[in-house]
Protein backbone atom coordinates (compact mmCIF):
# COMPACT_ATOMS: atom_id res chain seq x y z
CA UNK A 1 0.00 0.00 0.00
CA UNK A 2 2.62 2.14 1.24
CA UNK A 3 4.41 1.67 -2.09
CA UNK A 4 1.16 2.26 -4.28
CA UNK A 5 1.05 5.71 -2.52
CA UNK A 6 4.50 6.44 -3.27
CA UNK A 7 4.67 5.45 -6.78
CA UNK A 8 1.73 8.03 -7.08
CA UNK A 9 3.08 10.67 -5.46
CA UNK A 10 6.03 10.42 -7.68
CA UNK A 11 3.89 10.21 -10.48
CA UNK A 12 2.08 13.44 -9.72
CA UNK A 13 5.56 15.01 -9.23
CA UNK A 14 6.50 14.31 -12.46
CA UNK A 15 3.63 15.52 -14.09
CA UNK A 16 3.90 18.81 -11.93
CA UNK A 17 7.75 19.29 -13.17
CA UNK A 18 6.71 18.67 -16.97
CA UNK A 19 4.01 21.02 -16.19
CA UNK A 20 6.24 23.55 -15.10
CA UNK A 21 8.46 22.99 -17.34
CA UNK A 22 6.33 23.44 -19.85
CA UNK A 23 5.20 26.83 -18.24
CA UNK A 24 8.27 28.52 -17.77
CA UNK A 25 9.69 27.47 -21.63
CA UNK A 26 7.46 30.17 -22.50
CA UNK A 27 9.49 32.97 -24.17
CA UNK A 28 8.76 36.16 -21.96
CA UNK A 29 8.72 39.35 -23.39
CA UNK A 30 8.54 42.40 -21.96
CA UNK A 31 6.72 45.23 -23.80
CA UNK A 32 7.81 48.75 -23.04
CA UNK A 33 5.27 51.25 -23.84
CA UNK A 34 5.31 54.67 -22.15
CA UNK A 35 4.12 57.50 -19.40
CA UNK A 36 0.69 56.13 -18.04
CA UNK A 37 -2.03 57.14 -20.32
CA UNK A 38 -0.28 58.04 -23.30
CA UNK A 39 -0.28 56.30 -26.73
CA UNK A 40 3.29 54.19 -26.53
CA UNK A 41 1.62 52.55 -23.20
CA UNK A 42 -1.67 51.73 -25.05
CA UNK A 43 0.25 49.93 -27.59
CA UNK A 44 1.81 47.75 -24.98
CA UNK A 45 -1.10 47.13 -23.19
CA UNK A 46 -3.58 46.64 -26.14
CA UNK A 47 -0.86 43.90 -27.46
CA UNK A 48 -0.40 42.27 -23.70
CA UNK A 49 -4.30 41.90 -23.53
CA UNK A 50 -5.45 40.54 -26.72
CA UNK A 51 -6.61 37.40 -25.95
CA UNK A 52 -4.95 35.04 -29.01
CA UNK A 53 -1.67 36.60 -27.39
CA UNK A 54 -2.42 35.54 -24.27
CA UNK A 55 -3.67 31.88 -25.49
CA UNK A 56 0.05 31.78 -27.01
CA UNK A 57 1.54 28.57 -25.87
CA UNK A 58 5.21 29.36 -26.94
CA UNK A 59 5.49 33.71 -25.51
CA UNK A 60 3.99 35.49 -22.81
CA UNK A 61 3.90 39.36 -23.14
CA UNK A 62 3.95 41.35 -20.24
CA UNK A 63 3.56 45.82 -20.95
CA UNK A 64 5.64 47.96 -18.71
CA UNK A 65 5.46 51.59 -18.33
CA UNK A 66 8.39 53.70 -19.64
CA UNK A 67 9.94 57.36 -19.77
CA UNK A 68 9.56 56.84 -23.50
CA UNK A 69 11.13 56.57 -26.64
CA UNK A 70 14.88 57.18 -25.91
CA UNK A 71 14.42 54.92 -22.50
CA UNK A 72 12.96 52.49 -24.66
CA UNK A 73 15.55 52.63 -27.29
CA UNK A 74 18.44 51.71 -24.60
CA UNK A 75 16.52 49.11 -22.72
CA UNK A 76 15.35 47.55 -25.88
CA UNK A 77 19.23 47.10 -27.06
CA UNK A 78 20.13 46.02 -23.61
CA UNK A 79 17.82 43.42 -23.25
CA UNK A 80 15.84 44.68 -20.33
CA UNK A 81 12.91 44.91 -22.77
CA UNK A 82 12.31 42.78 -25.28
CA UNK A 83 9.68 44.50 -27.29
CA UNK A 84 8.88 48.29 -27.35
CA UNK A 85 7.77 51.47 -28.58
CA UNK A 86 10.59 53.92 -30.57
CA UNK A 87 10.21 56.85 -32.84
CA UNK A 88 11.86 55.84 -35.95
CA UNK A 89 13.78 58.78 -35.70
CA UNK A 90 15.51 57.55 -32.21
CA UNK A 91 16.20 53.76 -34.06
CA UNK A 92 18.24 55.89 -36.74
CA UNK A 93 20.09 58.19 -35.01
CA UNK A 94 20.77 55.40 -31.70
CA UNK A 95 21.90 52.85 -34.50
CA UNK A 96 24.15 55.22 -36.14
CA UNK A 97 25.56 57.03 -32.80
CA UNK A 98 23.89 60.43 -33.92
CA UNK A 99 22.15 60.67 -30.57
CA UNK A 100 22.31 64.06 -28.76
CA UNK A 101 25.31 63.65 -26.19
CA UNK A 102 24.95 60.15 -26.44
CA UNK A 103 27.90 58.59 -29.81
CA UNK A 104 26.63 54.76 -28.39
CA UNK A 105 25.65 53.02 -31.46
CA UNK A 106 22.59 50.96 -30.49
CA UNK A 107 22.97 48.40 -33.43
CA UNK A 108 20.14 45.37 -31.12
CA UNK A 109 17.27 47.55 -31.63
CA UNK A 110 15.80 46.43 -34.85
CA UNK A 111 12.11 46.84 -36.38
CA UNK A 112 9.22 44.97 -35.83
CA UNK A 113 6.24 47.25 -37.32
CA UNK A 114 5.11 50.81 -38.19
CA UNK A 115 2.56 51.64 -35.67
CA UNK A 116 1.43 55.28 -36.80
CA UNK A 117 2.60 58.66 -37.39
CA UNK A 118 2.81 61.95 -35.67
CA UNK A 119 3.15 64.99 -38.25
CA UNK A 120 4.72 68.12 -38.14
CA UNK A 121 2.13 71.24 -38.01
CA UNK A 122 2.73 74.56 -38.03
CA UNK A 123 -0.34 77.69 -36.83
CA UNK A 124 -0.06 80.84 -38.17
CA UNK A 125 -2.80 83.84 -38.64
CA UNK A 126 -4.56 83.70 -41.97
CA UNK A 127 -2.81 87.08 -43.76
CA UNK A 128 0.31 86.73 -41.68
CA UNK A 129 2.64 86.81 -44.37
CA UNK A 130 4.69 83.67 -42.48
CA UNK A 131 4.56 81.31 -45.77
CA UNK A 132 8.20 79.45 -44.83
CA UNK A 133 9.87 78.72 -41.58
CA UNK A 134 12.40 81.03 -42.37
CA UNK A 135 9.56 83.98 -42.18
CA UNK A 136 9.44 83.22 -38.44
CA UNK A 137 12.73 84.95 -37.86
CA UNK A 138 11.50 87.79 -34.89
CA UNK A 139 8.67 86.16 -33.62
CA UNK A 140 7.20 84.62 -30.94
CA UNK A 141 6.32 81.07 -31.49
CA UNK A 142 5.32 77.96 -29.29
CA UNK A 143 7.80 75.91 -29.78
CA UNK A 144 6.07 72.65 -27.89
CA UNK A 145 6.69 71.44 -23.88
CA UNK A 146 10.85 71.38 -22.53
CA UNK A 147 11.69 67.61 -23.00
CA UNK A 148 9.20 66.53 -25.61
CA UNK A 149 8.88 64.51 -28.74
CA UNK A 150 7.33 68.04 -30.07
CA UNK A 151 10.08 70.68 -28.71
CA UNK A 152 12.96 67.63 -30.10
CA UNK A 153 11.85 68.04 -33.65
CA UNK A 154 10.87 71.97 -33.78
CA UNK A 155 14.91 72.32 -32.43
CA UNK A 156 15.70 69.91 -34.88
CA UNK A 157 13.48 70.88 -38.00
CA UNK A 158 14.19 74.75 -37.25
CA UNK A 159 17.79 74.62 -37.03
CA UNK A 160 18.09 72.70 -40.08
CA UNK A 161 16.45 75.78 -41.44
CA UNK A 162 18.52 78.18 -39.42
CA UNK A 163 16.55 80.03 -37.20
CA UNK A 164 15.85 78.39 -34.21
CA UNK A 165 18.24 80.92 -32.79
CA UNK A 166 16.11 83.43 -34.63
CA UNK A 167 13.03 83.22 -32.74
CA UNK A 168 11.57 84.53 -29.55
CA UNK A 169 10.90 80.47 -28.49
CA UNK A 170 7.82 79.84 -25.95
CA UNK A 171 8.44 76.42 -24.61
CA UNK A 172 4.67 75.09 -23.83
CA UNK A 173 1.65 72.29 -24.68
CA UNK A 174 -0.43 72.78 -27.72
CA UNK A 175 -3.46 73.66 -25.22
CA UNK A 176 -1.50 76.53 -23.67
CA UNK A 177 0.03 77.47 -27.51
CA UNK A 178 -3.39 77.38 -28.73
CA UNK A 179 -4.59 80.19 -25.88
CA UNK A 180 -1.68 82.14 -26.08
CA UNK A 181 -1.78 82.61 -29.92
CA UNK A 182 -5.44 83.78 -29.18
CA UNK A 183 -4.88 86.40 -27.45
CA UNK A 184 -2.37 87.45 -30.21
CA UNK A 185 0.45 86.38 -27.45
CA UNK A 186 2.43 84.09 -30.03
CA UNK A 187 2.77 84.25 -34.17
CA UNK A 188 2.72 80.83 -34.84
CA UNK A 189 2.51 77.33 -32.71
CA UNK A 190 4.33 74.16 -33.26
CA UNK A 191 2.79 70.95 -32.63
CA UNK A 192 3.97 67.47 -33.65
CA UNK A 193 0.80 65.13 -33.47
CA UNK A 194 -1.80 63.05 -35.24
CA UNK A 195 -4.75 65.21 -36.61
CA UNK A 196 -7.03 67.08 -36.33
CA UNK A 197 -5.45 68.53 -33.03
CA UNK A 198 -8.08 69.56 -30.44
CA UNK A 199 -5.28 72.99 -29.79
CA UNK A 200 -5.79 73.38 -33.60
CA UNK A 201 -9.31 73.17 -33.59
CA UNK A 202 -9.49 75.77 -30.77
CA UNK A 203 -6.92 78.29 -32.38
CA UNK A 204 -9.70 78.25 -34.96
CA UNK A 205 -12.80 79.00 -33.20
CA UNK A 206 -11.00 82.42 -32.25
CA UNK A 207 -8.64 83.16 -35.41
CA UNK A 208 -8.48 82.17 -39.19
CA UNK A 209 -5.97 80.38 -38.98
CA UNK A 210 -3.35 79.25 -42.09
CA UNK A 211 -1.09 76.19 -42.01
CA UNK A 212 3.01 76.57 -43.31
CA UNK A 213 3.85 73.83 -46.02
CA UNK A 214 6.41 72.43 -43.91
CA UNK A 215 7.22 69.96 -46.67
CA UNK A 216 8.18 72.50 -49.26
CA UNK A 217 10.44 73.61 -46.49
CA UNK A 218 12.10 70.40 -45.83
CA UNK A 219 12.60 69.38 -49.46
CA UNK A 220 14.47 72.67 -50.47
CA UNK A 221 16.58 72.57 -47.76
CA UNK A 222 17.88 68.71 -48.02
CA UNK A 223 16.18 67.81 -44.67
CA UNK A 224 14.82 64.58 -45.72
CA UNK A 225 18.34 63.29 -47.18
CA UNK A 226 20.11 64.41 -43.72
CA UNK A 227 17.04 62.86 -41.61
CA UNK A 228 15.57 59.75 -43.97
CA UNK A 229 13.10 58.37 -41.48
CA UNK A 230 10.82 61.64 -41.75
CA UNK A 231 8.25 60.89 -44.16
CA UNK A 232 6.20 62.80 -46.54
CA UNK A 233 2.20 62.90 -45.72
CA UNK A 234 -0.44 66.17 -45.92
CA UNK A 235 -3.03 67.55 -43.13
CA UNK A 236 -6.35 66.76 -45.89
CA UNK A 237 -8.48 70.04 -46.76
CA UNK A 238 -10.88 71.23 -44.20
CA UNK A 239 -9.39 69.50 -41.67
CA UNK A 240 -9.41 72.56 -39.70
CA UNK A 241 -12.05 75.57 -40.06
CA UNK A 242 -10.78 78.00 -42.74
CA UNK A 243 -7.84 75.30 -43.66
CA UNK A 244 -9.65 74.42 -47.49
CA UNK A 245 -6.67 73.51 -48.64
CA UNK A 246 -4.40 70.25 -48.34
CA UNK A 247 -1.15 70.96 -46.30
CA UNK A 248 2.37 69.18 -46.93
CA UNK A 249 4.11 68.52 -43.88
CA UNK A 250 6.36 65.33 -42.92
CA UNK A 251 5.95 62.98 -39.71
CA UNK A 252 8.02 60.61 -37.87
CA UNK A 253 6.91 57.31 -37.44
CA UNK A 254 6.34 55.21 -33.93
CA UNK A 255 7.76 52.25 -34.11
CA UNK A 256 6.93 48.56 -32.72
CA UNK A 257 10.84 47.44 -31.94
CA UNK A 258 12.46 43.89 -31.11
CA UNK A 259 15.67 42.98 -29.32
CA UNK A 260 17.79 41.70 -31.76
CA UNK A 261 18.07 37.99 -29.54
CA UNK A 262 14.18 37.92 -30.11
CA UNK A 263 13.54 34.35 -31.28
CA UNK A 264 12.35 34.58 -35.05
CA UNK A 265 9.82 31.92 -33.92
CA UNK A 266 8.42 34.60 -31.68
CA UNK A 267 8.43 37.61 -33.63
CA UNK A 268 6.35 35.80 -36.69
CA UNK A 269 3.15 34.46 -34.61
CA UNK A 270 2.58 37.82 -32.36
CA UNK A 271 2.92 39.29 -35.90
CA UNK A 272 0.62 36.97 -37.72
CA UNK A 273 -1.79 37.31 -34.67
CA UNK A 274 -1.98 41.21 -34.20
CA UNK A 275 -2.02 41.50 -38.13
CA UNK A 276 -4.97 39.49 -38.29
CA UNK A 277 -8.61 41.08 -39.35
CA UNK A 278 -9.59 40.01 -35.85
CA UNK A 279 -6.16 41.41 -33.96
CA UNK A 280 -6.32 45.20 -36.30
CA UNK A 281 -10.03 45.52 -35.10
CA UNK A 282 -8.47 44.88 -31.62
CA UNK A 283 -5.65 47.70 -32.42
CA UNK A 284 -7.86 50.24 -33.91
CA UNK A 285 -10.50 49.91 -31.10
CA UNK A 286 -7.83 50.64 -28.37
CA UNK A 287 -7.38 54.23 -29.90
CA UNK A 288 -8.10 56.07 -32.75
CA UNK A 289 -4.59 56.63 -33.00
CA UNK A 290 -3.85 53.19 -34.50
CA UNK A 291 -6.67 53.19 -37.49
CA UNK A 292 -3.97 53.13 -39.77
CA UNK A 293 -2.28 49.97 -38.67
CA UNK A 294 -2.51 47.60 -41.69
CA UNK A 295 -0.30 45.30 -43.65
CA UNK A 296 -0.33 47.85 -46.40
CA UNK A 297 1.88 50.30 -43.53
CA UNK A 298 4.01 47.51 -41.93
CA UNK A 299 7.18 48.51 -43.61
CA UNK A 300 6.30 52.72 -43.58
CA UNK A 301 8.71 54.82 -42.10
CA UNK A 302 11.31 52.35 -41.43
CA UNK A 303 14.87 53.10 -42.75
CA UNK A 304 16.63 50.54 -40.21
CA UNK A 305 17.34 46.66 -40.94
CA UNK A 306 14.07 45.01 -39.57
CA UNK A 307 14.05 41.79 -37.26
CA UNK A 308 14.78 38.46 -39.10
CA UNK A 309 11.34 37.20 -37.09
CA UNK A 310 9.79 40.61 -38.99
CA UNK A 311 11.49 40.08 -42.21
CA UNK A 312 9.76 36.62 -42.74
CA UNK A 313 6.61 37.85 -42.13
CA UNK A 314 5.98 40.86 -44.33
CA UNK A 315 7.79 39.38 -47.29
CA UNK A 316 5.28 36.60 -46.86
CA UNK A 317 2.85 39.31 -47.07
CA UNK A 318 4.55 40.92 -49.89
CA UNK A 319 5.42 43.98 -48.42
CA UNK A 320 9.30 43.54 -48.24
CA UNK A 321 10.76 42.14 -50.93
Amino acid sequence: MKSKQLLVIGFIAVLTLAFCQTAFSKERLVFGGGPAGGTFQVVANAVQVYKPVKASATFKVQAQSSAGSVENLRKTNAGKQQFSVVYSGHVYLGRNGMMKNDTKKYEDVMAVAWLYGAPGQLVTRKGSGIKSVKDLVGKKVGVGNAGSGAFANCELFFSHMGVWDKIERNAMGYNDAAQAFGNKQLDAFWLFTAFPSGAVIMAAQTNDIALVNLDADAMASGFYKKYPYFAKLSVPANTYKGVDYESPSFQDSALWVANSKVSADAVYEILSLIYSDAGLAHMHAAKKTFKKMALATGADGVVTPFHPGAVKFWKEKGVLK
